[in-house]
């Protein structure tokens, strides 16, 4: 059988962070019983479509997924397993945040076979977090890992942001001092970006642009600081004994998040709720992002045939078509991805990872080695010393890894 991994969507939160642009809002208990029968029947729908695959992996996220009440999040697994063939040993993970955590949710978390918690720290320092907009203190935060940890969760990562407004490094460096005591499994470091739309794009968009230049912003930290914060994460959690196994993330050896690993390596998976996006046989869907819509389109969801018009040069001059791709009346888009925009995802993504890409999956993949693509670019880089081939693999050296950015858009076909 093929292997897919699955996401599920849970919109809902107590309050919208300053810097959240996530799909994510407030509700109450009634959209909230909507919403879940609305998930339960697109659940339903997939369930006998996906016959020839088996999921490996669940992931729950949000918004906040605890914030949900137990009865209605164990309704929703319960469903996926009646509905899919889930492997035995499956890693099924929920996010979670502080202040929305009981005895009893976790208790319930367990019996669902939930066995991976993602609890969004963000900081150890309570000015921080009142200034991002999240609803707990330090201190309700280490509260809620040791609940986890006496109801037996063995497996937690522990979010964490820098680049924060008016952040001192060693404010940030204590933030990862004391995330290190409580030892989680595994540890994601984001850095905020300032994005349109949210509380804190009004208040700092000036200074984001003045960091993006290489001028000294007001409030965020410079091009500098950013670049010393994330030396400091890398060695401080190396130091600690954690793996740096892809760009924001860090586990101790074996515990790196296996859904997040299936995105970076273009696995297929299926996205369920409310925006949710999916990446199936290499066509890439996306569901509505409009509450009511979704509601009342899974009280009868339908297949739909989605048409694309396609124009593609096949050497004697341009040839349009239409593509006709089987979706559903929750979809809002639909696309066949072009051999081309595979190959340069499969760089993109890879090359997020540390130990960047194999060459045999490549080869695999498109039929051709690598080099037949990319072979004076990869020459270009290795003179430049920012990419290594090595032991079948092509990874970014550390000083890639600096220059990712430019690095990866060299990959453009």
């Amino acid at each position: 059988m093929k292997e897919m991994e699955l996401y599920i969507h849970i919109p809902f939160c107590v309050k919208k962070c300053q810097y959240c642009d996530f799909l994510s809002f407030p509700a109450g208990e009634d959209v909230q019983n909507a919403y879940v029968e609305a998930l339960l029947r697109e659940i339903a729908y997939y369930g006998p479509r996906c016959f020839e695959y088996t999921v490996t992996t669940i992931y729950i996220g949000g918004g906040t997924p605890s914030w949900l009440r137990e009865e209605l999040m164990a309704a929703v697994i319960r469903a996926v397993r009646r509905s899919f063939s889930v492997v035995q040993g499956a890693e099924v993970t929920i996010e979670c945040n502080p202040g929305t955590l009981t005895e009893r949710k976790f208790a319930v978390y367990r019996s669902l076979g939930i066995n991976r918690l993602s609890i969004g720290m963000q900081s150890a320092n309570d000015a921080e977090l009142k200034h991002l907009g999240r609803i707990h203190t330090f201190d309700m935060f280490l509260r809620t890992y040791e609940l986890a940890r006496s109801c037996g969760f063995t497996n937690i990562n522990v979010d964490v942001m820098n680049a924060l407004p008016n952040q001192t490094i060693e404010q940030y460096a204590q933030s990862l001092r004391q995330v290190l005591q409580i030892k989680p499994e595994h540890i994601s470091v984001y850095s905020l970006m300032i994005e349109k739309g949210t509380p804190f794009y009004d208040l700092y968009k000036f200074d984001a642009v003045k960091q993006h230049a290489g001028m000294q912003p007001v409030a965020l930290p410079t091009e500098d600081e950013l670049y010393r914060m994330t030396k400091l994460t890398e060695r401080t959690l190396k130091e600690a004994g954690y793996i740096h196994y892809e760009v924001s993330n860090f586990a101790r050896r074996g515990y790196e998040c296996r859904h997040n690993t299936g995105y970076w390596e273009r696995d297929n998976y299926l996205g369920l709720g409310l925006g949710a996006a999916s990446l199936m046989e290499n066509i890439r869907y996306s569901n509505t992002r409009e509450l009511y819509e979704y509601i009342g389109g899974a009280e009868r969801i339908r297949g739909i045939t989605w048409r694309n018009e396609v124009t593609e040069d096949r050497g004697e001059g341009e040839y349009t078509y239409t593509d006709e791709i089987p979706a559903t009346n929750l979809h809002v888009s639909a696309e066949r991805i072009t051999r081309k925009a595979q190959i340069e995802e499969f760089m993109f993504l890879g090359l997020r990872m540390i130990e960047g890409i194999s060459r045999e999956k490549f080869e695999r993949a498109f039929g051709v080695a690598i080099e037949a693509v990319y072979y004076e670019v990869l020459l270009q880089l290795q003179q430049e010393e920012l990419v290594v081939k090595r032991a079948g693999r092509v990874y970014l050296s550390e000083k890639g890894q600096d220059l990712s950015n430019y690095v990866l858009s060299q990959f453009l076909l």
